[in-house]
């Protein structure tokens, strides 16, 4: 049994979600997020505490596997209409900057071109100052892979610390040549 899967999910206040089927809309102030999950095999259900809960219709396996991820995945769309996700990114290094043209983005990440990155629906892009990018959104796959894709156009470098890294990531850095 899923220990995740077990705990249920108390609502907001300002939230409200429908379930229809095999398909939960969860509504916020923040807009709305729709999760499919197999109703053959999950029951899901709101209490009158304004509580929500999933449950296995059977005891195997596969059920056990899935029930904490799909509880994962609703409670996340819970918080993301409510509060919203958030990605802090920084830019180390001389020379980097980032600035934002409509739906893309400039970076001056020390290489002989710009970097462009065209930023998806749904995402919200503020940059504080020309080194520090806040990634918001709702759906928390889509802003940690926005957050991933940027941040894979200059990967942190060990020895001098380079690149583009999370706002508290930790970089193990590397000795450098000896003479």
């Amino acid at each position: 049994m899923s220990k995740l899967g077990k705990k249920v999910i108390s609502l907001p206040k300002e939230s409200k979600i429908d379930i229809q089927g095999n398909a939960v809309t969860v509504t916020g102030p923040k807009g709305s997020e729709k999760i499919i999950f197999n109703d053959k095999i999950f029951a899901s259900k709101v209490n009158e505490k304004n509580e929500f809960s999933i449950s296995p219709l059977q005891k195997n396996k596969d059920a056990s596997m899935m029930w904490g991820t799909y509880r994962s995945l609703i409670n996340n769309a819970i918080q993301g209409v409510t509060k919203g996700h958030e990605k802090n990114l920084e830019l180390n290094g001389v020379g980097f900057k980032v600035a934002q043209q409509g739906e893309q983005l400039k970076l001056k990440l020390g290489f002989s071109h710009e970097a462009t990155y065209k930023v998806p629906k749904g995402i919200n892009i503020k940059i504080e100052k020309q080194t520090k990018i806040n990634i918001s959104g709702t759906d928390k796959g889509l802003v940690s892979k926005v957050a991933s894709e940027i941040k894979s156009l200059k990967p942190v470098e060990p020895y001098k610390g380079k690149g583009i890294k999370e706002k508290d990531q930790y970089v193990l850095r590397k000795e450098g040549k000896k003479k």
